[in-house]
């Protein structure tokens, strides 16, 4: 059974971060939740200056179905306009494959997955 859904947002003005915790699986209400919460964020800061850190330490290998609600999310980043995106996963090279497919896909030239 999938993990309940949560997360966390939280903008270091010092680093110039938006640090990003996903874990587990979203409601269509939580989905909505994150992106609010998400957007009213971003509007609080000159997104080109600040690096978007995403944990995804808890992601699986992503199924077909989900690639395209994540290329959505990874879209939805990209035109904040975040100086770069840094997805960080566990060793697992089949997701880091995806990952790296998505942003090709989506264009996103200044992400990066980084393996932990």
């Amino acid at each position: 059974m999938a993990k309940e859904g949560s997360f966390s947002i939280n903008v270091n003005r010092a680093e110039k971060t938006v640090d990003l915790v996903i874990v587990g699986t979203f409601t269509p209400e939580q989905v909505q939740e994150f992106v609010s919460d998400y957007t009213t964020k971003a509007k609080s800061i000159n997104a080109s200056e600040f690096t978007l850190n995403a944990d995804s330490t808890d992601m699986d290998v992503l199924t077909q179905e989900m690639v395209p609600a994540l290329e959505n999310t990874i879209r939805m980043y990209q035109q904040t306009g975040f100086e770069k995106l840094v997805v960080s996963i566990k060793k697992n090279p089949i997701l880091k494959m995806q990952l790296n497919r998505i942003f090709k896909n989506t264009g996103f030239t200044n992400a990066e997955v980084k393996e932990i």
